[in-house]
């Protein structure tokens, strides 16, 4: 039915307004009007969210530009250097912010700010060098850089609000289909397992509570039901044991238990999708090929023992 439900399609589900995209339909809000003042406040929520979801130590003051751009043109050992280009496009993120709270606070006391004001041009400039730079911005798991997350600043700074929003449905679409990727994934190649068939429903739950969180703002008053069921999702996850007999073999043992590490690598994987709403192909790719073989040392396994 979903195929037939055209990209951007509003509706109403079980009292909640929702929106559709990529097969899925994503809990909705309405953008507000596109003024300077709705932007600012779109931009800070963004940049925050940013670094909440970044490595540490890049959330640089806006006032420590110019260091952290001499540090970063001065260090020479590759990896130091890496980390000097995430604080730098930290701090021009920041410097971009403050400059963008001005132009806003000019504009609320009757002061017109055109496109073309320095100060606005100054604006563009540092989130656009914030951008090139974000790809050496690392997700906090230190896995991957998360480039879409890193751009939205910049895309709330440059576009009408209406088109961001519609931008952050997509993105969220495609976390969601990643979390039921990994949920699939971790039930295919652990339920089979003796004593981890229970895992199953743990591992349904999680995938639903995962994609409602992806889709609720923080400022949502549902988040008060939504929170604790992911919350509770993931300590279900984290706490099953599976089943074993008592004479179980060695090998089955120490199958089980990596089971178990695997266990809680995808529940974080999955946590970190439904936490920065945007893909994360490598982390993902990486899980699902552990699994893979994770699932061909386990046949490897029954081979040896029938």
């Amino acid at each position: 039915m979903n195929e037939a439900v055209k990209e951007g399609t509003l509706d109403l589900i079980d009292g909640k307004p929702v929106i559709f995209y990529d097969g899925y339909w994503i809990r909705y809000y309405a953008p507000p009007e596109n003024s300077l003042v709705e932007k600012k406040r779109l931009i800070d929520q963004m940049t925050k969210r940013a670094f909440h979801h970044t490595e540490e130590g890049i959330n640089t003051p806006g006032r420590k530009l110019e260091s952290a751009r001499e540090a970063w043109q001065t260090e020479t050992d590759p990896a130091r250097k890496r980390v000097n280009a995430a604080m730098l496009a930290g701090a021009l993120f920041n410097r971009a912010t403050d400059l963008f709270t001005t132009i806003v606070g000019l504009e609320e006391v009757g002061v017109h700010i055109s496109m073309d004001n320095e100060l606005m041009r100054q604006c563009d400039d540092c989130f656009r060098e914030a951008l090139e730079l974000g790809h050496f911005v690392k997700h906090y798991s230190g896995e991957e850089g998360i480039d879409e997350l890193w751009g939205e600043p910049f895309k709330a700074f440059t576009l009408p609000i209406a088109t961001v929003y519609e931008s952050r449905y997509m993105k969220i679409a495609r976390a969601m289909r990643d979390i039921d990727g990994l949920a699939g994934k971790m039930e295919s190649c652990f339920m089979s397992l003796p004593g981890f068939k229970a895992i199953g429903p743990l591992l349904q739950e999680l995938s639903a509570a995962a994609k409602l969180e992806s889709e609720t703002m923080r400022s949502d008053r549902v988040i008060f039901r939504v929170w604790p069921r992911f919350v509770a999702a993931g300590e279900d996850v984290a706490d099953f044991r599976p089943a074993l007999p008592e004479d179980a073999p060695l090998e089955q043992r120490r199958l089980a238990e990596e089971a178990l590490r695997l266990l809680a690598e995808g529940k974080k994987v999955i946590e970190y999708l439904a936490g920065a709403r945007v893909p994360m192909p490598k982390t993902t790719a990486n899980y699902h090929r552990r699994c893979d073989e994770f699932r061909a040392a386990c046949e490897l396994w029954t081979a040896g023992t029938a």
